[in-house]
């Protein structure tokens, strides 16, 4: 805490489960003080909790404008591409580096991408940013980190989990939020797995002193030296504005960059169905139906659907 408050950070993920697309974790951070330390940790109230809330609620696959909303009034970038570049913690040199050069456009391809939320909805956004600065709770930014298929099969080759991924990209959220922003910083987090204890399990947070402040089934919360707090709370989203605001980003990130893949192998065939990449019945089929086309184009699986840790 300094005199100008409370840095705070609220991360969660979309896209850890299914079948096709990337694993997106997300982070808001936010200066609070007086009320505002209440506001930020707890549910959205009145009005406002039509606008932030637990995203599984508020949008759906093909209906997710209100995450769009939201990222356009805390990102920056004139398209849906150039939107995703400024909240992303790694530039896009390194996000393309496993990229195979010969179907690059499976994943970046940019076709018939345009924004869809109408001004009146970013204006009254903005009029809730400026509703909460006046209660305590400054937005200072949203940042996010991308895992595609083929990195998510890379680390499960070596044996480490979809749950361990998403943990790692949720430390690197915390540390890069303690580096941009220079103090150190409460951070609440989504829980990841079935953990209840934490620090053994640490990826880019391993190695620092910390104090064990509670641990179980609902909530892990640890003070690590030199970052500040960390908690790891079961349904996050329900119960804390920051963490309900960043799943609300990060489901129309995952949204617009899954629909990406499955565009580009529709637009080769237009009979393929419009799916959602989780483990449903039209997921299933456009996977299937796809299937002899992608091995003629030279589609490495590897880059299009997740596989499990192998078993030992």
């Amino acid at each position: 805490m300094t005199s100008e408050g409370v840095l705070r950070v609220g991360i969660d993920e979309n896209g850890l489960g299914p079948r096709l697309g990337p694993l997106v974790v997300t982070a808001i951070v936010a200066r609070t003080s007086g009320k505002g330390d209440r506001i930020a940790t707890s549910s959205p109230r009145g009005r406002l909790a039509a606008r932030i809330g637990d995203s599984k609620k508020l949008v759906s696959f093909g209906d997710s404008v209100l995450g769009e909303a939201w990222a356009r009034v805390l990102g920056r970038g004139d398209t849906p591409d150039a939107l995703v570049d400024s909240l992303s913690i790694d530039r896009r040199a390194k996000l393309q580096q496993p990229c195979p050069a010969d179907h690059l456009a499976q994943c970046w391809s940019t076709n018939d991408e345009g924004f869809a939320a109408e001004d009146g909805l970013l204006a009254q956004l903005r009029g809730d940013l400026e509703g909460l600065r006046g209660k305590g709770v400054t937005v200072l930014g949203a940042h996010i980190v991308l895992v595609c298929t083929e990195r998510l099969n890379e680390a499960a080759s070596r044996g480490v989990t979809r749950f361990q991924t998403d943990l790692f990209a949720m430390e690197r959220l915390i540390l890069h939020a303690r580096e941009t922003y220079g103090d150190e910083l409460d951070a609440t987090c989504g829980k990841v797995g079935g953990y209840n204890s934490y620090p053994p399990a640490f990826g880019p947070l391993a190695g620092r002193l910390f104090t064990t402040l509670a641990e179980g089934q609902e909530r892990s919360d640890y003070r690590i030296a030199s970052v500040g707090r960390v908690a790891f709370v079961r349904d996050a989203d329900a119960g804390n504005l920051l963490v309900a605001l960043a799943s609300l980003v990060g489901k129309w990130v995952r949204d617009l960059l899954t629909r990406r893949v499955t565009g580009y192998h529709r637009r080769f065939d237009p009979a393929l169905p419009e799916a959602s990449g989780y483990h449903d019945p039209v997921t299933t089929r456009f996977i299937r139906a796809s299937a002899l086309a992608r091995r003629d184009r030279g589609v490495a699986d590897n880059c299009f659907e997740r596989r499990a840790v192998p078993r030992a």
